[in-house]
């Protein structure tokens, strides 16, 4: 059974690895689909503008990553602080 400072600990951690991946999720899906389109348009994918690619498909798959990435950390970290499930 986890102790009270180990869940803080570990809610602590969550809410740090959030932060981090809202982060990234905020500049994929506004950085580089809406304020600098006109600098990754410049950039082509496949006969596509790399912004419109970003708005369309890029930001998509980094959505995906993200959500891997964050149940794969998770894993970590239950285990790290002694919270994990049987």
């Amino acid at each position: 059974m986890a102790t009270p400072e180990k869940r803080r600990a570990h809610w602590r951690a969550n809410l740090r690895l959030l932060a981090c991946l809202l982060c990234v999720w905020a500049f994929v899906s506004f950085g580089c689909s809406i304020f600098f389109v006109e600098q990754l348009d410049r950039i082509q994918i496949g006969g596509f503008k790399l912004g419109f690619w970003m708005a369309q498909q890029g930001s998509i798959y980094t959505f995906v990553l993200l959500i891997a990435y964050y149940a794969w950390r998770m894993n970590h970290l239950d285990r790290q602080h002694d919270v994990h499930e049987n």
